[in-house]
């Protein structure tokens, strides 16, 4: 059984036919998150910043679920150029302080809205 998850103004809106996150089956799926400003629906300027922004849209919408980070189990990391390896890490690394979560990095080719760093995660409930 699937539940969408209800989301606070917080969070960035869904900019297609998707949900932010879906629990199912004691796990919490969120959709891939870039680097937009909710307040503002703007991208972020550097990959720095997009790393950053994505992290506090994730942690948002975690807090707007109940699950803790340190629930999180697995990271998939959509880099638009994979030389933004280290600087992208440096700011996962913050926010994954210790028992990370097991992860994959790939290069996509482009990313949405033209964003350089997207993140999806899987929690446990």
């Amino acid at each position: 059984m699937k539940e969408i998850v209800n989301l606070t103004t917080e969070n960035v809106k869904a900019i297609g036919p998707y949900n932010l996150a879906v629990k199912a089956n004691g796990f919490l799926f969120t959709s891939g998150m870039i680097g937009v400003d909710p307040k503002t629906n703007e991208l972020m300027p550097c990959v720095e910043s997009q790393a950053e922004q994505v992290f506090v849209n994730l942690e948002n919408l975690l807090k707007d679920c109940n699950v803790p980070v340190q629930n999180v189990v697995k990271a998939t990391v959509f880099l638009a150029d994979m030389a933004d390896f280290a600087k992208v890490n440096a700011i996962y690394a913050k926010h994954f302080s210790t028992d990370f979560p097991a992860r994959s990095c790939v290069q996509a080719s482009a990313l949405p809205k033209g964003a350089l760093v997207e993140i999806e995660l899987i929690a446990a409930l």
